[in-house]
């Protein structure tokens, strides 16, 4: 029986030829886990092509979806707010905000603009979760009151599409105050006969769920939002009772009347087109 003795330590291999993968064209589902490419889950809206999972996405991608070859113009585009009580939680509210600006490149948690669907003008006001959790201050609220008078100037139908952890506690009163506001306005828009779309996605909660999110002319949701006024645990630990099965979903408000209907996000467009259309006619 022969002996061999290894003379080299281990196996080594030539990594000259190894070529890194550019980050930014696959996309992993956050529910599913199934992978696309990122080309596939764009022209999908932002769904997944497996399961169906509607993903968060930003104001911009809204904007892409919806406006025909994403055209629109900003409204309000350099509003910004300001620590009106000098407020600090764990840091100060207002290198807060520095930092939320700095690392979304937004000015505040909610975007406005005005463009054309399928040849039909409209308004969209659009949250951006990643700003503060889309949480609802002075600037939020101002900027639907001045889409608002946008729209009554120039006659055209206003969509809002939420997605908001609630309030903005950093100011207090102030951002309580937008309810209000908000709610207001939306009477005016009304008066004047022009049509608002509500579209609520995942999440809408708090303060903006009792306000202007449930005031649509029509509210519809994408497929599995949550949307409720406080969050399951604390309901749960209120009335002291286990909650039904798929409790603050957008199928279970659906079921018990709070929304007109669910609209799958690819086919949203289509929906507001028809919608608008219908109003002309």
């Amino acid at each position: 029986m022969g002996w061999f003795k290894r003379l080299k330590e281990g196996i080594t291999t030539s990594t000259k030829e190894k070529k890194e993968t550019p980050e930014g064209l696959w996309h992993k589902c956050s529910k599913c886990k199934k992978i696309a490419t990122m080309q596939e889950h764009t022209a999908n809206s932002f769904v997944c092509i497996e399961c169906g999972h509607h993903e968060r996405i930003s104001s911009a991608q809204y904007f892409e979806v919806i406006f025909d070859d994403g055209a629109f113009t900003e409204l309000q585009e350099g509003l910004i707010g300001g620590d009106p009580l000098n407020f600090t939680d764990t840091k100060p509210y207002k290198d807060r905000l520095i930092e939320s600006r700095k690392k979304t490149g937004l000015n505040d948690a909610m975007r406005s603009a005005f463009g054309k669907v399928h040849g039909n003008d409209l308004v969209v006001c659009c949250m951006d979760f990643n700003f503060i959790g889309g949480s609802m201050g002075s600037v939020v609220g101002e900027k639907i009151s001045r889409s608002i008078d946008f729209c009554i100037k120039t006659k055209t139908p206003l969509l809002i599409i939420s997605k908001s952890g609630g309030a903005r506690m950093m100011e207090a009163a102030y951002s309580l105050m937008q309810m209000a506001k908000t709610s207001a306005k939306l009477s005016l828009l009304a008066k004047e006969k022009l049509a608002y779309i509500s579209l609520l996605t995942d999440p809408t909660t708090g303060g903006v769920t009792a306000s202007f999110a449930m005031l649509g002319d029509v509210n519809i949701a994408e497929p599995q939002s949550l949307i409720g006024f406080a969050g399951p645990r604390v309901v749960k630990e209120t009335i002291g009772k286990d909650l039904p099965k798929g409790f603050q979903t957008a199928e279970f408000v659906l079921e018990h009347g709070f929304l007109d209907k669910i609209v799958h996000r690819t086919e949203l467009k289509t929906f507001l087109a028809n919608f608008l259309t219908a109003l002309k006619n």
